[in-house]
């Protein structure tokens, strides 16, 4: 079985501000290395192909077993994507964040 998987205006809004932050980084960075951005949205996006095939392989986020997240390694930290298995064939990510921002529940 393979899920659509679909990103709200609040997740896509969520990565242009995590690529403007990572470019910003590098841009203020004597050594900076402006292919680190272009590499993060990467690893975000190779993290949400798994979503096609193995959402319910994600943790539980909360209370409801469609609610779910996907840890997105990348450098020495990563991502994570906020997700709700919508039915048996779509899954809808809600929120990506910096594993260390905030939370965002």
């Amino acid at each position: 079985m393979v899920f659509k998987v679909t990103f709200s205006e609040a997740a896509t809004q969520d990565l242009e501000e995590l690529f403007d932050f990572a470019l910003q980084r590098e841009l203020d960075s004597e050594t900076g290395d402006l292919d680190i951005p272009a590499r993060a949205l990467q690893a975000i996006k190779d993290g949400i192909a798994f979503l096609e095939t193995s959402p319910f392989a994600c943790r539980k986020a909360g209370n409801s077993p469609f609610l779910r997240e996907l840890v997105i390694p990348f450098g020495r930290a990563g991502y994570v994507a906020l997700f709700e298995i919508v039915d048996g064939s779509c899954v809808i990510v809600g929120a990506v964040r910096h594993q260390r921002e905030d939370d965002y529940h």
